[in-house]
């Protein structure tokens, strides 16, 4: 799979998409380098997700309060799923609606969310093994001190919420379980834009933490059908359909060969190693293929684990040979 291009440049900061409607981006969009967006219309204005942590989020929303006067109070914020790297920065849109699927909500209030957690394991890890280099290596530039309790949603649905943010009508569509459990679309009908939060990894190989795929393979084909011109992905570069149809057959791709492998009695760690990833040699997080693989094994056989071990350091110890 080649390269996928974008029109639009990738740099970090705001960029007005037009009509009211912008994206901040982070590059490269590695591990916690996110993106985000924000919609306005007559005075009212709505966030799509917040940052990693208070600093990279306060700056953000300053330059967002820079471009457009109805960022200088956000009505609405959006998460599009629970991740950290999309939370973590809630508690600094003051006096925002905060809006999210309502298994999204419930995935916030669990450990592996937790900042003060990730803070902790900043302050413990010794980066001498293998594993401690590679969590030192996609951390280190976050500061997860201060961030406390992420600041939880205040409402929830499931299915579809339409909102109205000036004359602009913002449909959210619920598409998770599949990246994670509650995963949201942002779609703005009028503007033919959508922010996917990260049911869209750009340049870069997406993660399957819920799955089942299959329902990540139908909102991709679901972004398809839809008269999209702009999309703002959770990590990447600003796309368009190509970017959809490039991520949707990568999950196509590696459900088939992983459940080759599942078949043929291959564990976890082999099959990752084994899986051709030369036609996405220009995507970042290779490593990703262990957690992916996992994933699938795991619907393959009905919910059961289908691996020994940390995967994490499955994939520190793929990334580093890989590295050689």
């Amino acid at each position: 799979m080649p390269h996928i291009e974008s029109k639009w440049a990738y740099t970090k900061g705001l960029h007005q998409l037009g009509n009211g409607c912008y994206a901040y981006l982070q590059p490269d969009g590695s591990w916690g380098w996110s993106n985000a967006g924000l919609i306005a219309d007559s005075g009212e204005s709505l966030l799509v997700d917040t940052l990693f942590d208070l600093p990279l989020t306060r700056a953000m929303l300053e330059a967002m309060r820079r471009a457009e006067p109805a960022a200088a109070r956000i009505g609405t914020l959006v998460n599009t799923h629970s991740n950290g790297d999309h939370t973590f920065g809630n508690r600094l849109v003051e006096g925002a609606e905060i809006v999210a699927s309502r298994a999204c909500a419930e995935e916030m209030n669990q450990d592996l969310g937790d900042p003060r957690r990730l803070a902790q394991m900043k302050r413990a890890n010794d980066p001498k093994g293998v594993l401690g280099a590679f969590m030192a290596e996609i951390f280190e530039n976050f500061d997860f001190e201060g961030v406390g309790f992420v600041t939880p949603p205040t409402v929830t649905f499931e299915g579809l919420l339409t909102r109205r943010v000036g004359n602009k009508t913002v449909r959210l569509i619920e598409v998770g379980p599949a990246h994670t459990r509650g995963d949201v679309l942002v779609y703005v009908p009028e503007d033919n834009l959508m922010f996917t939060g990260d049911m869209l990894f750009i340049n870069g190989h997406p993660i399957i933490w819920a799955g089942p795929v299959g329902n990540w393979i139908k909102a991709c084909q679901l972004m398809l059908d839809l008269d999209l011109e702009t999309v703002v992905p959770g990590h990447g570069p600003i796309t368009d359909r190509s970017g959809v149809a490039a991520v949707k057959a990568y999950l196509e791709y590696i459900t088939r060969e992983a459940r080759r492998r599942y078949d043929a009695g291959m564990g976890v760690y082999e099959a990752a190693q084994d899986i051709s990833l030369a036609d996405y040699s220009s995507w970042g997080d290779a490593e990703r293929i262990v957690l992916n693989v996992a994933a699938l094994y795991r619907e393959f056989s009905g919910g059961k684990k289908q691996h020994e071990g940390n995967l994490f350091e499955m994939m520190a110890r793929l990334r580093a040979s890989r590295r050689k």
